[in-house]
């Protein structure tokens, strides 16, 4: 089965940086796309950034500029680079996958189990 594990979280003070990993390991077929999102407490699940398998890239509007999503297609695994981090990005960051396990398989949505960012002084 497909498994996805993050990794990279954890307390990091206001203006500093985190880099965020996620891999897949298991049956896959070709992946159509991959993203992180955030939730904060008490609020929606959000987009942080993703990218497709034409490699086009999307950013919330509050990140812009400073987080970059970049990915290694051939290890399965997407990366989050977050710089001048702000105590607004305290969330749990998951990640997640649009893959296909064979030739006959449409697709489905993979996601990992959340990894915590806190960013405080």
């Amino acid at each position: 089965q497909v498994q996805l594990v993050e990794s990279g979280g954890g307390l990091v003070q206001p203006g500093g940086s985190l880099r965020l990993s996620c891999a897949a390991s298991g049956s896959i077929f070709g992946i159509t796309a991959m993203g992180w999102y955030r939730q904060a407490p008490g609020k929606q699940r959000e987009l942080v950034a993703g990218v497709s398998s034409d490699d086009i890239t999307n950013y919330a509007n509050s990140v812009k500029g400073r987080f970059t999503i970049s990915r290694d297609n051939a290890k399965n695994t997407v990366y989050l680079q977050m710089n001048s981090l702000k105590s607004e990005d305290t969330a749990v960051y998951y990640c997640y996958f649009h893959l296909r396990t064979s030739y006959y398989d449409g697709g489905m949505d993979y996601w990992g189990k959340g990894t915590l960012v806190t960013v405080s002084s």
